[in-house]
């Protein structure tokens, strides 16, 4: 039996179907099961149980004996929340349960982690465990899971195996509920389908030209096999980055959409909301040797290639993995 929590969200619920193509069926899929437009990422899955968030420690204290590994990527993910209470109770103190729990009964843990903790990248991208008491991540999002990976890294009690997941920049299927918080190739898809073209953030820093703003774009599918990978083969324990190693252009990933949409590329650019343009990262690329490191060898899925199978099998059916 596998836990998978965050079941109804985007990573975790393509996490299920690539456990369910590779054979694992016998799933216990967590999460807050009241949103109707996350119901079509699950509502086909091949799982045992549906568990709500908020029953998921009783539940586990009765069914641990049955357990062999937990993915634990529920979380508030808004890189944009501002509610200390909310990321602190979710991303920080829900988290500490499931490690401790995952402790006392003997249990595997995978947890999703973040870039966002990097902050602007002064101190590189990393995950070496000894730099992350230096990080200073630029949102409140980021700081809950830097505070979490700071936490684990100093407990005497850890999981027999466990590993923190650095996600990058990550798109692909199952994001349609996501709203603002969905990829640029959501978005681009959206706009170019709806209008034509494509606006992009303006660059407000004079080593970035418009969109030349650099990201490690990684398709969901990529992240997917690493994880089971980890499931399946048990390296050693520690944080991982996820990304792919190589920054791409956001403007290669729009000229990718368009590409795949069949559509003449079309782009402009407007300011970067206010909101956000203090705090926004314009490089962002993983250090991917820790991984490569523990016998991980499968290649990534290029920027364009991933593009071109997100667009095509997904969002023009608009269909769901």
């Amino acid at each position: 039996m596998i836990v998978v929590t965050g079941a109804a969200g985007f990573i975790a619920s393509c996490l299920a179907g690539a456990l369910n193509e590779a054979g694992y069926c016998d799933l216990v899929l967590v999460d807050d099961f009241r949103h109707e437009e996350k119901k079509p990422n699950y509502e086909r899955k091949k799982y045992t149980a549906l568990v709500e968030r908020d029953n998921f420690f009783g539940w586990l204290k009765d069914n641990h004996r049955y357990v062999e590994f937990i993915f634990h990527l529920g979380a508030r993910s808004a890189t944009t929340e501002a509610n200390v209470e909310v990321l602190q109770t979710l991303n920080l103190g829900y988290t500490q349960r499931v490690w401790s729990a995952c402790v006392e009964f003997g249990l595997p843990l995978v947890y999703a982690s973040s870039a966002a903790t990097y902050g602007d990248g002064e101190h590189g991208y990393s995950d070496s465990h000894e730099v992350v008491e230096s990080l200073t991540p630029l949102n409140l999002y980021g700081k809950s899971k830097n505070d979490f990976d700071k936490w684990a890294l100093k407990q005497l009690r850890k999981p027999f195996f466990w590993a923190g997941l650095k996600f990058f920049n990550v798109y692909g299927p199952n994001e349609y509920h996501k709203q603002r918080m969905a990829s640029v190739t959501l978005h681009a898809y959206n706009q170019i389908r709806q209008t034509g073209c494509m606006k992009l953030f303006r660059s407000h820093n004079p080593a970035y030209p418009d969109g030349g703003q650099m990201r490690d774009f990684v398709y969901v599918k990529d992240l997917c096999s690493i994880m089971i990978f980890l499931m399946e083969q048990r390296p050693k324990s520690g944080i991982y980055n996820m990304g792919t190693g190589k920054a791409r252009t956001f403007r290669d990933l729009v000229a990718s959409t368009f590409k795949a949409m069949g559509i003449p590329e079309n782009i402009t650019y407007i300011d970067t909301p206010m909101d956000i343009r203090e705090k926004y990262q314009y490089f962002t690329e993983a250090d991917m040797g820790k991984l490569r490191s523990v016998g991980y060898t499968k290649e990534f899925s290029s920027l364009e290639v991933g593009v071109e199978d997100y667009v095509k099998r997904y969002l023009i059916p608009h269909s769901y993995m």
